[in-house]
């Protein structure tokens, strides 16, 4: 299995209330990729965020493994989410990789 984890930061000219809207987008756009993407077996968005916190969204994804994993990054599906909900709304992206 393959873990896939994403800390997002979003565009700082957002208000708060239309950060809420995008982090409830790119929620339902990609835990909407389940059984849609063959090898991807758990997906999770979290936007509830402490206080503390210092990023907007965390995607916690699990695959059955790395070429899965290379397969969805290309899906159609995937793309779709990805140019629509999540690349225009965010200005820092960081990505976790790892076999579990």
């Amino acid at each position: 299995m393959v873990k896939h984890i994403i800390l997002w930061q979003l565009k700082d000219e957002f208000s708060e209330e239309e950060k809420d809207a995008i982090r409830v987008g790119i929620k339902e756009g990609l835990e909407g990729l389940k059984g849609v993407i063959p090898g991807l077996l758990e997906i999770h968005v979290q936007c509830g965020r402490l206080a503390t916190a210092n990023a907007d969204v965390m995607l916690d994804s699990t695959f059955e493994s790395e070429e899965a994993l290379n397969a969805y990054t290309i899906h159609p599906a995937h793309v779709a989410v990805a140019t629509t909900k999540v690349r225009p709304n965010v200005k820092t992206r960081l990505v976790m990789d790892f076999e579990a």
